[in-house]
């Protein structure tokens, strides 16, 4: 075992947008772990002391808007490529070369663009719940929009500013419960109850969570550390990432339908909507990512994978970085 595979620090280091806060563990070659919303590095932390121990660089930033990293006030802050090159800053801020990148929810879009537009610093790349989708076809509003008929997608539903944290700010800690709980095997919503994914003419995205318990992944301390972090920062840096979208279908242009050729790896959950709504792009992948090692879909599991099903994710991720 990598004898500091039990050693955690943390950083903070320059980027563009002033600085981003990591976590590290073991040593290695560098692999960089992005989270998605609404969460932190510690979405990592089964993650971080397994791939110490089996001789890697682990390190979990919390991404541009989000715990201890920066959090600019302008919407325009939060675009992909400012993304993209904040990972970059923080390869070379360590003082490495390259990477591997690996992302989870939003953080598989940053991943997958990361490999995109600088594949001379991220070596491969692993995609968590959400499977990559080439850009292109209409802005990305205009097609959330159409989704949902008489109820808001919660995408399109995330748009203006303020809106969404009027909802959740007065009960950071509730609202994260049920965010969580909602998209989680075994408290989601049965199949043909209303979708949590949806808002109702007039309602709000917490209409429709589910009421109970926490789900089985999630203890009283863990949702301490997510709501801490939320009720310290607000939601706005965060929700900028959706508010962001156009500007990123605009920016990224030049890669119109392009594929990610470097080796990929994609898990995703047999019962996220992120999976089965995109199960074309799953297909498509011998197209869009034609280096791709392995791909897996696990059975009962929800969206937040990686703390769902932390021994399944940690064993794949192993075997993948040791296959590279």
């Amino acid at each position: 075992m990598n004898s500091n595979a039990t050693e955690i620090t943390h950083r903070l280091v320059p980027s563009a947008a002033g600085r981003v806060h990591l976590v590290e563990q073991g040593t290695g070659p560098l692999v960089l772990l992005v989270h998605g919303f609404p969460e932190s590095w510690y979405s990592w932390r089964h993650q971080l002391p397994v791939l110490a121990a089996a001789g890697y660089r682990a390190v979990a930033i919390d991404v541009r808007g989000y715990g201890r990293s920066s959090r600019p006030a302008a919407t325009k802050a939060y675009r992909m490529l400012d993304l993209v090159e904040d990972n970059v800053a923080v390869v070379r801020a360590l003082g490495e070369e390259s990477a591997v990148v690996v992302g989870h929810d939003w953080g598989a879009n940053i991943a997958a663009n990361s490999a995109l537009v600088r594949p001379d610093v991220f070596r491969a790349v692993g995609l968590l719940s959400v499977p990559y989708t080439p850009r292109g076809g209409p802005r990305p509003t205009d097609i959330f929009a159409r989704m949902g008929g008489d109820e808001e997608f919660y995408v399109s539903y995330f748009q203006e500013p303020g809106r969404a944290e009027a909802e959740i700010e007065p009960d950071v800690r509730g609202w994260l419960a049920g965010f969580y709980a909602a998209l989680s095997a075994g408290t989601m919503p049965a199949p043909g109850a209303p979708d949590p994914h949806f808002v109702g003419k007039g309602g709000t995205l917490r209409d429709r969570f589910p009421k109970g318990g926490l789900p089985g992944w999630l203890s009283e301390h863990d949702l301490d550390v997510y709501a801490g972090e939320f009720e310290r920062t607000g939601l706005t840096g965060a929700l900028n990432r959706y508010r962001s979208m156009d500007r990123d279908w605009e920016d990224l242009a030049g890669f119109d339908g392009a594929p990610i050729g470097l080796p990929s790896l994609f898990i995703g959950g047999g019962l996220d909507a992120s999976t089965t709504w995109l199960a074309d792009a799953i297909e498509a992948y011998p197209v869009t990512l034609p280096g791709l090692v392995s791909s897996h879909l696990l059975d009962g599991c929800g969206h937040w994978i990686q703390q769902e099903r932390p021994d399944d994710v940690n064993r794949i991720l192993v075997d993948w970085l040791a296959a590279l």
